[in-house]
């Protein structure tokens, strides 16, 4: 799930004066060979349909195929899946270092959303090039991240690199489905050896943000919200529906959300929220520059927090929030209804749990005749600040190939396999190498696209990423 992680539109007019201040530098690409055969695995991923139902396993052994015939050691590459789910696969690659230093791991799903062909202008399933964008089902999400590591995987057993310190590479499965054989779920649990790191480095957060096609700021991910769900349900005898009285379960439903809608949760600043509203809020003074910097200050200012929370976006940032997404209720026309239900959506700041969350849902509905129940439990995973270590080396990639561009550490408001290694106690940076325009959000949706340029900017973004991880200094 490719994420976006802060105040989108609602900045773009700061972000843009200062991506104008200086003309950029001609970018330097990777080798020619080398984008045509990143382009030509992009191809073949989001050619194979790994949509939920297909499953990763096709791609998983098509990544192991050309990465065998690429010189690599088969006791290098191993495909598994759990043995009740054979078609949810994952491929781990290690690149051998030099010293006993603890790896460091890039993930990277290889599943994808489902895509109607009715509903797109082109084959959802085919990589078409058109407009000076790719077109097809996980171009952005996140197939482009996937044929870059392999590729550059390739390239340095061509160039017979080695890394200081071991460098892990795993491609994932089911992370779009919400998990029933989620692939660093399973490996974590069962093969810790092949993928245990001191940190990752996920390509399925982090993006260099444009505005009107101007660079504006990177957004190293160090953060994402913790998703769970929640189960609201009454109850009733029902009856004749010419008989009405009270109890009825659609009413304490409806009135119980009416009560919930009024309600917002305190405002709370992570270490990379504060971080995220200082740094953009200074890149040029918008309407709510001042707003950003003083709900960035310790304690944060709640009326400037206020106006800020009109902005979903900003809201988001500033608190955990929960929200009815689904009701139902009756099973007749004709009947007074037996029980009603909603489901509430929360994401949760990394920094709040579950049993809060249930607490203050159940204090503002107010009506023991409504039962709570937790439907899909949270992968509680903390924030990872970066640290000199991790964000410096960002940094000097970046700078090596865009050297005017402001580092901005942010927190997902959806979420991604990072919750899976922050979980298990491996902090987790979102440095995926493509820049996309602010107003763009077609991950998940129609005609998913990726830049050509973006995406070949991004094979050699990526091919420095990983060379300087590999030093262990």
């Amino acid at each position: 799930m490719k994420l976006r992680s802060m105040v989108l539109a609602a900045i773009a007019a700061c972000a843009a004066h200062a991506a104008m201040a200086a003309p950029e530098p001609a970018i330097v690409l990777a080798p020619a060979a080398d984008i045509a055969l990143a382009r030509e695995i992009l191809k073949q991923l989001v050619e194979i349909d790994s949509t939920h139902a297909h499953g990763s396993t096709v791609a998983a052994k098509a990544i192991e195929k050309r990465l065998l015939a690429a010189g690599f050691a088969a006791a290098d590459i191993t495909v598994l899946a759990p043995a009740d789910h054979p078609t949810k696969g994952n491929v781990v690659v290690r690149l051998h270092g030099k010293t006993r230093a603890k790896p460091v791991i890039f993930i990277c799903h290889l599943d994808v959303v489902e895509a109607k062909p009715e509903d797109w202008t082109t084959n959802p399933f085919k990589l078409t090039e058109k407009d000076g964008y790719f077109y097809g089902r996980g171009t952005i999400d996140i197939k482009e991240g996937d044929a870059v590591l392999v590729e550059n995987l390739i390239r340095l057993k061509r160039e017979g690199y080695q890394p200081d310190r071991d460098l892990i590479f795993a491609f994932t499965a089911d992370e779009e489905a919400g998990g029933d054989a989620n692939g660093p779920a399973f490996l974590l649990a069962h093969h810790r050896d092949l993928v245990d790191a001191a940190f990752a480095l996920n390509f399925d957060d982090g993006t260099g943000t444009l505005v009107d096609g101007r660079r504006a700021y990177y957004e190293l991910g160090t953060a994402e919200k913790i998703y769970t769900t929640l189960k609201l349900e009454a109850t009733s005898p029902g009856g004749h529906g010419s008989l009405p009285g009270t109890g009825n379960p659609i009413y304490r439903i409806a009135d119980g959300l009416s009560r919930w809608e009024q309600y917002k949760f305190p405002v709370t600043l992570t270490a990379t929220t504060r971080d995220s509203f200082a740094k953009i809020a200074a890149l040029e003074p918008s309407a709510d520059s001042a707003d950003m910097l003083a709900v960035a200050q310790t304690p944060p200012d709640l009326e400037a927090a206020e106006r800020l929370s009109r902005k979903p976006a900003f809201n988001a940032q500033l608190r955990t929030t929960c929200v009815p997404t689904l009701i139902s209720g009756g099973h007749a026309e004709g009947a007074l209804p037996q029980r009603a239900q909603a489901t509430i959506q929360c994401r949760m700041l990394p920094s709040d749990s579950i049993a809060n969350v249930t607490k203050q849902l159940v204090s503002v509905l107010n009506d023991p005749e409504i039962t709570v129940t937790q439907d899909v439990a949270p992968i509680q995973a903390p924030e990872s600040p970066a640290p000199p270590a991790v964000k410096d080396k960002v940094e000097a990639v970046l700078h090596s190939i865009w050297p005017t561009v402001p580092v901005v550490q942010t927190m997902g408001s959806g979420y991604s396999d990072a919750r899976q290694f922050r979980g298990a106690g491996i902090p987790t940076y979102g440095v995926g190498g493509v820049w996309i325009e602010h107003s763009e959000n077609r991950a998940h949706g129609r005609d998913e696209r990726v830049g050509v340029a973006a995406f070949d900017e991004s094979v050699e973004y990526s091919y420095r990423l990983i060379k300087a991880f590999g030093q262990a200094q």
